[in-house]
């Protein structure tokens, strides 16, 4: 962050004609207790880092204490741009307010928005957000395998320019739920919803490898050229999500309003959910799958093509009533992960036949068709999965991330 180290005033409107945009995003969900207890926080600061994908004259974060059982205090807070190994920039980092004040106290079940500061950021911009928490957080919603470290430090560190010898790395992000931005002319965010390949739990941890990262990344090289708007990328995938009942997380059904429709400046929803619902309503029977408490974190009635292709059709009309265009994704294969069998195959392709022929969605992004290997198409082809063939390595992610036809989004 360069320029003005001015903040709005609490409770003040900016004056421009444009609208707020969410330019990074993760979607919240409660704790999973088979991953382990969270520490509780007490006296530490949570150091987390993002990139957002456009950028903007403003910005303001969004906490989020949407699961937890107590009210979140929040001593003090402050965003920087981000340096290695968590680390700041020296002369970057700003405090963040909440109605003028340094702290505040979010309910339970709430979200709670800092005010505007003005630095403006560039797209593709890495920023480090710090927060101090006082006393002890019991339940911290969070977002888990989002192939990104946080780091806790004892004490008060929000101003810290390197993370000291006693930081302790997370694999999480926790309390914050997005970033949103004010650009200095028309733009929009791509609200994108999904489970692990969404989320892109397979690429390399810290080095923005998603194929949603890549979509940023392409829609900021094109906005350079052809100046042509601000389009951001809003990644709402949550690993281990389904569509139509809980998994981890809630159904993708249940949270849609909250973690997309709700998304401030949406122009764009991609739906990239399904597999997961086919997977564990088709696993194996005989004993080679997955372990018994494996498949008791997914509970629910198994889920039919029928069923899956009503869901899509509930998704797609909830958007269009708020007069966004909505794409859908083909499902990719998995043939050769353990949980694979030929009953889920066939359910799959039929989904996808769907997908592609109903002409349901505005458009379709065909990720089956880029990961699928032409030999044995229930397969994703050698070098586009990470090892499990099931989800996508850098390499894949990068495929399907420069598969997308960016005028969808003009």
């Amino acid at each position: 962050m360069t320029g003005t180290t001015s903040t709005t005033t609490a409770g003040t409107a900016p004056t421009r004609n444009d609208v707020w945009v969410r330019t990074w995003g993760a979607a919240p969900h409660a704790p999973i207790e088979e991953f382990g207890p969270l520490p509780p926080f007490a006296d530490t600061t949570l150091r987390q880092v993002v990139r957002i994908s456009g950028g903007g004259n403003l910005v303001r974060l969004r906490l989020t204490n949407e699961y937890g059982t107590e009210p979140l205090t929040i001593g003090a807070a402050r965003i920087a741009l981000a340096a290695p190994d968590g680390g700041i920039r020296p002369g970057s980092d700003r405090a963040l307010t909440f109605a003028g004040r340094t702290g505040v106290t979010v309910p339970v079940g709430a979200p709670m928005l800092s005010d505007p500061i003005e630095p403006p950021l560039p797209a593709l911009s890495e920023l480090a957000i710090s927060l101090y928490l006082p006393e002890a957080v019991k339940s911290a919603t969070c977002h888990a395998m989002g192939v990104q470290t946080a780091w806790s430090i004892p004490g008060n560190a929000v101003d810290a320019l390197t993370l000291p010898a006693r930081a302790t790395s997370l694999p999480l992000q926790a309390l914050i739920s997005a970033i949103e931005v004010l650009p200095d002319g028309p733009a929009t965010t791509i609200a994108i919803i999904g489970d692990s390949n969404t989320d892109c739990s397979g690429t390399t941890p810290d080095a923005n490898r998603r194929w949603t990262d890549r979509l940023a990344e392409r829609l900021a090289e094109r906005l350079a050229v052809q100046d042509s708007g601000t389009v951001c990328v809003s990644n709402q995938g949550i690993s281990g999500n389904r569509m139509l009942n809980e998994g981890l997380g809630e159904a993708v059904l249940a949270r849609y309003d909250r973690d997309v429709l709700a998304t401030p400046g949406l122009g764009h929803v991609v739906i990239a959910i399904g597999l997961g619902d086919i997977i564990i309503s088709n696993a194996p029977q005989d004993g080679s799958g997955p372990a018994d408490d494996f498949l008791a974190m997914f509970p629910g009635a198994p889920g039919t093509a029928d069923d899956l292709i009503a869901g899509y059709r509930q998704l797609i009309a909830r958007a269009r009533e708020r007069g966004v265009r909505v794409y859908g994704v083909t499902l990719t294969p998995y043939e050769g992960d353990e949980i694979y069998t030929p009953e889920g195959d066939r359910v799959r392709r039929a989904v996808n036949e769907w997908i592609r022929t109903s002409g349901a969605f505005d458009a379709v992004l065909d990720f089956d068709a880029v990961w699928r290997d032409p030999a044995r198409p229930a397969r994703i082809q050698d070098g586009f999965h990470a090892g499990d063939h099931l989800h996508g390595s850098d390499a894949g992610c990068r495929a399907l991330g420069d598969s997308i036809d960016l005028t969808l989004f003009q």
